[in-house]
């Protein structure tokens, strides 16, 4: 197995077909590509946690339109959206722990994708929005703890390189 650079990659390990690899955990060490080093950014990432939301937001539906809104106010477009969720799985099969119980999305937009996690028990709502356009972060942020009814939001922004 070879990277981009037909160089081998110094695998550390897998999990389920997954292989981690080491230049990737510490950063790209050949000339001219150092960590830390100033270079063009790839995209952006936006990462909110909030807690004291409205539980009755974390439906479907719900979940749908705010992914509706959301690209119409930053200006993606989408794309495919999947849901992860206990709808139709057999009462005995359904998450029950606090956790893990609640609606997982994923919208994919045509610059990468929107990844909400939703957790009915604890009113808490994960959200990960990354995309090699830009956005803006502050307007998406105040849109989605609105939409949402959040009481509390930790938000980070990253630039990807």
């Amino acid at each position: 197995m070879h990277d981009l650079w037909g160089e081998r990659p110094n695998i550390v390990g897998s999990q389920r077909g997954v292989s981690v690899n080491v230049d990737m955990i510490a950063g790209d060490e050949r000339p001219g590509k150092r960590l830390g080093t100033t270079m063009e950014k790839y995209g952006i990432e936006l990462i909110l946690d909030m807690h004291g939301c409205d539980s009755s937001t974390f439906t479907r539906e719900s979940i749908g339109r705010y992914f509706e809104r959301l690209c119409e106010i930053i200006d993606m477009k989408r794309e495919a959206l999947y849901f992860w969720d206990d709808i139709g799985i057999p009462e005995e099969e359904r998450q029950t722990s606090p956790h893990t119980q609640g609606t997982s999305a994923v919208q994919f937009i045509l610059t990468s994708s929107i990844i909400i996690h939703t957790l009915d028990q604890l009113g808490a709502v994960y959200v990960n929005m990354f995309s090699c356009k830009g956005f803006d972060p502050k307007l998406a942020e105040k849109f989605t703890v609105k939409w949402f009814g959040a009481g509390d939001c930790s938000a980070r922004f990253i630039e990807r390189i």
